[in-house]
């Protein structure tokens, strides 16, 4: 039947947008949620159409405050974890050095570990060094477990880099700062830019890590999994929203970019 003909052509398109799907279905889900009035504490059934928790986001004590502290920690942290994480894959790539397999193996161990372990194991660090709990541990927690995802994108793409260009480089006189500013760091940034978004969506998100070495602190994260225990507010979905719609405008953005790019570079 040319049905089963046509679904079996497009049978993994299909499965991916079925995918896609099932992975979108609970952001719509708070989407929506995000519009309605709820008649007591829980907004986990639809009551009517709003736009009072849009107005007045802030509207919760302490929402704002939370969301704010989460914003900070998620931009340092990647500030650090980039900055490090671009210099170790550059160095795992470029250099031949004692230990290079032992340190290659360490680096996914954050990725392969279970967040609670690592929770537990940085709070017996700091408990042991006399450290106060806060802003601090938690900002030192976050680079060393956004540490190994930044290295492992900007390795991927410092690897696929053609070393000819940097020589054709140095043999028109370019001195090495020169060569890396133009040349190196402009065919590294798409890793390195991947690896920074995706070290600041698992600062921003991240909760196990967080919840163990906060102590007074309280991020957004922890603000909802509190929340949940008295009844969510309407304007968690309101910020869960906008970070959706500003997460898939730099998508969309970036792509247009690349793509205009591309274009522009056919001859």
């Amino acid at each position: 039947m040319p049905v089963l003909r046509w679904i079996r052509r497009n049978l993994v398109v299909i499965a991916g947008l079925l995918t896609l799907a099932y992975m979108i279905l609970p952001n719509i889900v708070v989407m929506v949620f995000s519009f309605n009035k709820p008649n007591g504490r829980f907004n986990y059934a639809w009551q009517r159409f709003s736009l009072d928790a849009w107005e007045d986001p802030c509207g919760v004590a302490d929402l704002c405050g939370s969301l704010s502290l989460s914003l900070q920690i998620a931009f340092w942290a990647t500030l650090g974890a980039t900055a490090l994480g671009t210099m170790i894959a550059f160095a795992l790539v470029r250099y031949r050095f004692r230990a290079r397999g032992a340190i290659n193996s360490l680096i996914f161990l954050p990725m392969a570990m279970p967040e609670v372990v690592m929770a537990a194991s940085l709070l017996t660090l700091f408990l042991n060094m006399g450290a106060q709990l806060g802003f601090w541990t938690v900002l030192i927690a976050h680079i060393m477990f956004c540490l190994s995802f930044v290295v492992t994108a900007v390795k991927a793409r410092v690897m696929s880099m053609d070393p000819r260009l940097e020589e054709a480089a140095r043999d028109l006189y370019a001195g090495p700062v020169q060569t890396f500013l133009r040349v190196t760091l402009p065919i590294a940034a798409p890793g390195i830019a991947a690896g920074a978004m995706l070290a600041f969506a698992l600062s921003f998100d991240d909760f196990i890590i967080t919840n163990f070495n906060a102590g007074s602190t309280v991020t957004f994260p922890m603000f909802v999994w509190g929340s949940a225990q008295r009844g969510t507010p309407v304007q968690i979905n309101v910020i869960g929203t906008a970070m959706f719609i500003i997460a898939i405008s730099v998508v969309l953005v970036g792509q247009v970019i690349a793509r205009r790019r591309k274009n522009n570079a056919r001859p």
